[in-house]
């Protein structure tokens, strides 16, 4: 059973940082490519960041220089640490591995509860 268990959101002021946490299970971590998305209230979920099995990275562009993701295959656990943050990022953060990610297509049809990510002025 897919299982992916977001944490570490919560309420942070524009400029500030945070960093998320995705620990996944039911799926052979290590072979994945991991991906980060966020969806805002109002708009479709996004693809914001994903790392290949290599440690190759890639982001939107609306994130580029802000935020790194990085993973730990030792504990099937994908990181996004997110630095100068602003408004438009307010969002729920969810985990899932990534299918496609020339169309940001994940991998699974199940989702965690997601974080919550809220960046106030």
């Amino acid at each position: 059973q897919v299982q992916f268990v977001e944490s570490g959101g919560g309420l942070v002021q524009a400029g500030g940082s945070s960093r998320l946490s995705c620990a996944a299970s039911g799926i052979i971590f290590n072979s994945k490519v991991m991906g980060w998305y966020r969806q805002a209230p109002g708009k479709q979920r996004e693809l914001v960041a994903f790392i290949n099995s290599g440690g190759m990275t890639k982001y939107v562009d609306s994130v580029q220089g802000r935020f790194t993701i990085s993973r730990d295959n030792a504990k099937n656990t994908v990181y996004l640490q997110m630095n100068s943050l602003k408004l438009e990022d307010t969002a729920v953060y969810y985990c899932n591995a990534v299918s496609d990610w020339v169309n940001g297509r994940p991998r699974y049809d199940s989702w965690g509860q997601g974080t919550q990510v809220t960046v106030s002025s």
